[in-house]
């Protein structure tokens, strides 16, 4: 249900209260409160109308029951589109107290003493990614047989891979061994000094050229 319009004293009932409340919803201009005399205006579809006097725009949303909201303020003339305000207050309300802020998860990634170079190298570019991506990762190697009688061979391993994974993020401890495995936590480097030497990063496609006028 969209929210009244206007008032005979040209201000909308919600708004009434704006200098009470802490309402983020409160500085967008909508319907008696645009000042500017003509605004672009985009259709409850998404369709460009035009430019309009702001007062015929107004009088175009309440036939549809709808408001007149700036959504580009600083345009020449300021961009206004019909809407239900009512409607998108609620729905913007409810995808907030939905969200929630995405975590660091753990990632693990598992070496052996006798590893390919081929496999290694694949599984420290999975370290880069989940690094690159704010998780911590647990590096872990696992001894099998007789393996534990060579430790140091495992402990190379580990060096090894925390010196590639050294421009992606930081070991929280020295690599310890715990009964038949070594292990060591990474956390990840700040955003803007990580370098990944084997994961390529995402890049967006770019837009693709527009059409050829006829």
């Amino acid at each position: 249900m969209a929210l009244p319009s206007s008032s005979p004293g040209g201000r909308t009932p919600y708004n009434r209260d704006n200098r009470r409340n802490n309402d983020p919803f409160a500085a967008i201009r909508r319907n008696m409160r645009i000042k500017s005399p003509q605004v672009r205006v985009i259709s409850p579809e998404g369709r460009q109308l035009g430019i309009l006097d702001t007062q015929k725009a107004i009088a175009l949303a309440m036939q549809f029951n709808l408001d007149l909201v700036e959504v580009a303020a600083t345009a020449t003339p300021p961009v206004c589109r019909i809407m239900d305000f009512g409607k998108y207050v609620y729905e913007e309300q409810k995808k907030h107290a939905h969200s929630k802020p995405a975590g660091a998860k753990l990632k693990e990634i598992e070496f052996t003493v006798r590893i390919e170079n081929h496999d290694f190298i694949t599984k420290v570019r999975h370290a880069e990614e989940f690094l690159d991506h704010g998780n911590k990762v647990k590096l872990r190697l696992k001894f099998r047989g007789r393996e534990m009688a060579h430790t140091e061979m495992g402990f190379a391993v580990m060096k090894r891979a925390l010196d590639d994974l050294a421009t992606m993020g930081t070991p929280d401890s020295p690599p310890k061994l715990n009964g038949k495995q070594i292990n060591v936590m990474l956390s990840p480097l700040p955003v803007n000094k990580r370098k990944p030497k084997f994961h390529v990063r995402e890049t967006q496609a770019p837009a693709p050229p527009p059409a050829a006028a006829h």
